[in-house]
């Protein structure tokens, strides 16, 4: 086969016109109708009398009942939730756990909301735990801090006495 012989021709020879195509679908006479019964084009359906709505032949009914409101009742005796506290320590003094106690703060404020009275419970003491900790290890670093400005001024004090 001669490549430069076949530039320009068609891969496959056409054997017959395109059909014509119109605006919608193709009449249904074109496709097999294997039912028995007449074809319907559009509209309603094609059977005399009243159309009535119900289940397809073996076709299972299911009854579905609307969802009872379940509104959500507060405690009546909410956990603290130390959100306050949780907050000033995340800012001041140890931020890792000053997150940590501010997440637990608004999960028991979720819980009280929602009148889960034990992930409340839980949740209040683990952020006063956290709470008191971050506190503490901010004391401590402000402490360290502190004396360490004052030593530093004091050696300095001292060092001007010892030159000559």
């Amino acid at each position: 086969m001669d490549p430069k012989k076949d530039i320009g021709q068609p891969l496959l020879p056409l054997e017959q016109d395109p059909p014509e195509y119109t605006i919608g679908f193709p009449p249904s006479e074109s496709y097999p109708n294997t039912s028995g019964q007449p074809v319907q084009h559009y509209g309603a359906p094609a059977t005399s009398g009243q159309y009535i709505q119900g289940p397809y032949p073996g076709q299972t009914v299911v009854t579905v009942q609307p969802p009872v409101n379940v509104s959500f009742t507060p405690l009546t005796n909410p956990e603290p939730d130390y959100l306050c506290y949780s907050i000033f320590t995340l800012l001041c003094c140890c931020l890792p756990l000053g997150s940590a106690a501010l997440v637990y703060s608004i999960t028991t404020r979720d819980a009280n909301m929602f009148g889960h009275q034990p992930i409340a419970s839980k949740n209040s003491r683990m952020s006063r735990i956290l709470n008191h900790v971050s506190l503490a290890i901010g004391l401590l670093f402000w402490l360290i801090v502190v004396v360490n400005i004052i030593l530093t001024a004091i050696a300095v004090s001292n060092l001007h006495k010892y030159r000559p």
